[in-house]
């Protein structure tokens, strides 16, 4: 199984990497380059007073993606995003340029326009971004391509706003120079790797652009709400960027008034916590099995929330400041609590990529490809308002007398609010948070040739039924989520219940026990399929307790007779013997002789509906399952 990284080595993903990584470090190296020079420089530039110009500056930057980010997620879908990133990154090169006039004139019109016109770089760059990416990767390579990109954009974020810091403050006008030199270099660059991006075709060519920014902002929202699934993800992402302007925004004040440390003690927490978010998004592919796996954004919530109120305990015995802050890393850390502060921004930074990376690969796949652009832009929209309110908040409870550390816990548990109400609403997060954990403690899972599984259109699963957990372990191990049919009795397990209920499976029962219930059991399935779905079975009717195979039941001949599918049969090796299966006795009455069992998923080649006979299938299912139980 290759890893995400062999994507840079492709055409199709390391000129977009690279562009948007450029663009990133671009915007942070100007952003913090002007951010500093208004602070400590602008006196002959400006008479606003100091305490307001970087939130100034950040007000200037948002407003565009207010402005027009209804009009660029039309222009997303409308035309060929390779094209338009050239175009973009040919803008950006004439905002540098503008930028650089304002530095050498000291001309603080020309900076603001710039910062203002670079907002509108962004908004336009950000559709597209997300976009671009589902239309470039397989389905296997989405949540791995999606985890470089925010990996990416996070050490772009981070290294460009040292670098604009450390240039704008250089001796004389040396650092007006450096930074001039810097943003128009990076720009170009970036202009010239866009035109390797390949071309990725036009997602809706019949699209009229409705210039009205209200109208197309609302309409842009009822796309979004038009799938609850992503409208709730959507609502997580912006959850997410409210929670993340929080944290990020506060980390100067909160080092200098409460952990007593310099600007260098700031670099090392922003620099850890992007360290995490790298390395969590990172992990992303190799925990999800490279599927959108909407079990790690639980996972991720927990993490916020544990972290960020730690931030609080950490501090609640924390020693008076001196009247100097720590001179060295060396001192800062010494102090009783940092350490364990920087633990904690480290941890926030992971599980921020456990969090964002399946949620933005949800978005990508669950919203129609031809306006996936305008939901994209929508979902910019959220976020803005929401750091918005995230700001306004923060000032507000400041005021009123919380402290830093207070304001953190607060903004933490009020995350855990809105993550219990949207896996609330969304029952399939927890659903498949209790499957992924479950299956990440107890079983290690080979996939074989699961690509053979299609990522769109009906068809039916076959396999043998080895354990109480092949539903789990299938569910698991495929990236598209099937509909099982299992016997009713498995299905109202009091434990699992919550768990089948929510993933739709189709309880069935013999004709003798329940023969409503059975012919109730077919008419879903075909109903399923004739919608596109696709359906998972066991042929056996029962688990094994021999460890072998039993004959196949004619039930499936009956399902594709009714609604001729593809049938691609599956077996299931290893899970003879594990403490769900009947080996030893009853199923979950032994102890466990194996706590992590290995098991394996190997898939077949599909099998056209009128092949597709119990004893051919049976044969196919003994056939991929060999000799290992």
């Amino acid at each position: 199984m290759s890893s995400q990284f062999s994507l840079l080595k492709t055409r199709r993903f390391l000129p977009f990497f690279t562009t948007q990584f450029l663009g990133a470090f671009n915007d942070n190296v100007f952003k913090q380059g002007l951010i500093i020079l208004l602070t400590y420089r602008a006196v002959t530039i400006s008479s606003l007073p100091v305490e307001i110009r970087a939130p100034l500056c950040q007000a200037i930057f948002i407003l565009p993606f207010f402005l027009f980010s209804a009009t660029a997620g039309q222009i997303a879908d409308a035309w060929d995003k390779a094209v338009l990133i050239r175009l973009i990154k040919t803008l950006e090169v004439g905002i540098m340029a503008l930028a650089c006039a304002g530095f050498y004139a000291n001309n603080l019109a020309f900076l603001i326009t710039a910062l203002f016109l670079l907002g509108i770089h962004s908004t336009l760059f950000g559709p597209i971004k997300y976009a671009i990416l589902p239309q470039a990767l397989r389905a296997d390579e989405l949540v791995g391509g999606n985890g470089l990109v925010e990996m990416g954009t996070s050490v772009a974020i981070l290294v460009g706003s040292i670098l604009g810091g450390y240039l704008i403050t250089l001796p004389g006008d040396t650092g007006i120079h450096a930074l001039s030199i810097a943003i128009v270099a990076v720009a170009v660059v970036g202009l010239g790797v866009a035109f390797y991006i390949p071309r990725s075709g036009v997602a809706a060519p019949d699209l009229k652009v409705n210039w009205n920014p209200v109208t197309e902002s609302i309409r842009n929202l009822s796309f979004i709400r038009a799938n609850r699934t992503v409208f709730l993800s959507v609502l997580g992402i912006s959850w997410f960027w409210f929670y993340g302007v929080t944290m990020l925004s506060n980390i100067p004040a909160l080092t200098k008034e409460v952990l007593g440390g310099n600007e260098y003690a700031v670099i090392l927490l922003m620099t850890t916590m992007s360290v995490g978010t790298g390395i969590g998004s990172l992990l992303c592919e190799r925990l999800s099995g490279k599927k959108v796996e909407l079990g790690l954004v639980p996972f991720g919530a927990i993490g916020l929330t544990a972290f960020g109120v730690d931030i609080w305990f950490a501090t609640l015995s924390h020693p008076e400041l001196g009247a100097v802050p720590a001179a060295t890393i060396g001192a800062f850390l010494d102090v009783p609590g940092n350490t364990r502060v920087l633990v904690d921004f480290f941890g926030l930074g992971v599980f921020s990529g456990f969090y964002i990376v399946p949620l933005y690969a949800l978005v990508q796949a669950r919203s129609e490809p031809s306006h996936r652009s305008r939901v994209i832009a929508g979902n910019n929209i959220l976020n803005a308002l929401f750091m918005v309110v995230a700001s306004l908040m923060a000032v507000g409870l400041l005021k009123a007398g919380v402290s830093l550390p207070g304001l953190l816990a607060i903004t933490a548990l009020l995350s855990a609010l809105v993550s219990i109400y949207i896996f609330t609403v969304v029952p399939e997060f927890l659903m498949r948070f209790l499957v992924w954990m479950f299956m990440s403690v107890f079983y290690r899972v080979d996939r074989r040739n699961t690509d053979r599984i299609p990522e769109e259109g009906a068809c039916v699963l076959v396999c043998n039924h080895v354990s109480f957990f092949d539903a789990l372990i299938l569910a698991t191990a495929i990236r598209r989520p099937p509909r099982f049919v299992m016997d009713h009795n498995i299905f109202k397990n009091p434990v699992l219940n919550f768990i089948f209920r929510t993933a739709r499976a189709i309880p069935i029962a013999p004709y003798k026990v329940d023969p409503a219930l059975l012919e109730k059991a077919y008419d879903d399935i075909a109903t399923a399929l004739e919608n596109g779905e696709m359906v998972c079975i066991f042929p056996e009717g029962r688990i094994t307790d021999t460890g072998e195979i039993y004959p196949f039941k004619n039930g499936i001949q009956r399902i594709v007779e009714r609604t001729p599918v593809p049938v691609i049969p599956m077996a299931l090796q290893g899970m003879w013997g594990s403490f769900s299966s009947r080996k030893g006795g009853a199923a979950f009455t032994k102890f466990p002789r194996r706590f992590r069992s290995h098991v394996a998923l190997h898939v077949g080649t599909a099998v056209e509906p009128a092949a597709a006979t119990p004893e051919r299938l049976e044969a196919e299912v003994r056939a991929l399952r060999g000799d290992w139980k």
